[in-house]
């Protein structure tokens, strides 16, 4: 599995990460009713491609399998989604 790191930035953003921007890395932190979680991922700035190493580390970072990057990255898995999976985990707790 390979995805064009724009894509994967582009689904981050779209699904409740907001970007943070650091000397050599743009870091991803997950927000939840505006405020910042403990899930978060990173990409290099010059990154072009994140290869399947680098997805299966990243959503290892944001606790999901593979096949759920997958689907967050190609849209099949939603905001919602993401957040009830994250909920259910007990990696976001409801205040």
């Amino acid at each position: 599995m390979v995805f064009k790191a724009r894509d994967v930035r582009a689904a981050l953003c779209g699904k409740g990460f907001q970007e943070h921007n650091d000397r050599d890395h743009q870091y991803y932190f997950f927000y939840y009713h505006g405020r910042k979680s403990s899930i978060k991922t990173k990409i290099s700035h010059n990154e072009k491609e994140i290869d399947d190493y680098l997805c299966s580390a990243m959503s290892r970072q944001i606790n999901l399998t593979r096949s759920q990057f997958r689907d967050l990255v190609e849209c099949p898995l939603t905001a919602e989604g993401y957040l009830t999976l994250m909920m259910n985990a007990k990696h976001v707790r409801i205040e």
